[in-house]
């Protein structure tokens, strides 16, 4: 991998799993050092074991904490930015969290980059961030607008953002979930069989982040085209890899700020997002506060758009999911 010859890079929640992942991928590239920013000092401990290399480096730190940021993006290159509060449940609870840690932490990261004249920031969102109804999109939608803001002002460095929905197995989703609670003999808890949410795995969500970071001009954000499935037949797929068939459900209703659909671009971004193929990308909006042009002329076409959504987009069948599921990890 060529395109990080030489250069440093800082993956912000690098622990995570997007930065563990990601790890995995460019830790035989060409990078000179690679900084792994964090909170968790067992996983960057664990993480120091498993790969024992010396171009490696952990820094202790929080994305809410300025001083932090700025001694970690010193002499860096290109940031990828995965620290965020991603559940939805304890974001609905603690809103003020999201907003510290996806908000004010962004903007902390940005002011950082800017101030270290670092060349490239990719900033990673979520479908949630699209007509958002829970803390969590609501916190990611105004990080996507700092990133659009800081980008504008912004000389030496330019930033962009990613937006992508459920990664499969990844911490914290349903499927680890509907794994273990077969494991323990217990009911598959599901919240509505005929929710949908787009499909993607790790892979996939690297695979975005790395077309962003080859063709950004900043201030964009970056989508890729993915399928999707209800929760009744992600269910299923689980249960039939592992031969469960007839396994007993639970049907306990929606949470807390859950939607019965996600979105990855909202009609007003479709209307005048370029198609490239396997992706989207939503140019910024460069008007200025200039009040006339939004009063005075308004766009025809975004009557005419249609959102980007998981009830619209193409269906994997049971047996579609099966196949992806199965190369994870956590059935291997």
């Amino acid at each position: 991998m060529k395109i990080f010859n030489q250069k440093t890079i800082l993956i912000t929640g690098g622990t995570g799993s997007f930065g563990n992942a990601f790890l995995k991928r460019i830790i035989g590239s060409d990078a000179s050092e690679i900084k792994i920013f964090s909170r968790d000092e067992k996983k960057q401990d664990d993480m120091r074991k498993h790969y024992a290399n010396k171009k490696l480096k952990f820094i202790i730190g929080d994305v809410r904490d300025k001083h932090a940021l700025l001694d970690a993006t010193h002499d860096v290159d290109y940031i990828f930015h995965a620290a965020a509060l991603k559940q939805v449940p304890s974001c609905e609870f603690y809103p003020m969290e999201a907003v510290k840690t996806n908000i004010l932490g962004t903007e902390n990261l940005l002011d950082a980059a800017i101030r270290s004249k670092v060349k490239k920031v990719i900033c990673l969102s979520t479908d949630k961030a699209v007509y958002p109804i829970n803390a969590m999109g609501i916190s990611k939608s105004m990080m996507e607008k700092i990133m659009v803001a800081k980008s504008r002002i912004s000389q030496s460095t330019k930033i962009c953002g990613t937006r992508y929905g459920n990664v499969l197995a990844s911490r914290g989703s349903v499927i680890p979930l509907f794994v273990n609670q077969i494991n323990n003999n217990e009911s598959l808890t599901i919240t509505d069989p005929e929710m949908t949410r787009f499909i993607m795995t790790l892979d996939d969500a690297i695979d975005l982040v790395l077309y962003a970071f080859e063709h950004m001009n900043g201030g964009e954000i970056f989508v890729q085209k993915s399928p999707s499935s209800t929760i009744g037949d992600l269910a299923d797929a689980v249960l039939n890899i592992l031969g469960k068939e007839n396994y007993p459900k639970d049907i306990i209703g929606t949470r807390h700020g859950e939607k019965k659909y996600e979105a990855l671009l909202s009609r007003e971004e479709m209307s005048h997002a370029l198609d490239k193929g396997d992706y989207f990308i939503v140019p910024p909006d460069l008007r200025d506060l200039n009040y006339d042009k939004f009063i005075d002329t308004g766009d025809s076409i975004i009557s005419l758009a249609e959102d980007y959504n998981s009830h619209n987009s193409s269906k994997l069948t049971i047996d579609q999911i099966m196949k992806i599921l199965i190369k994870l990890p956590l059935f291997s």
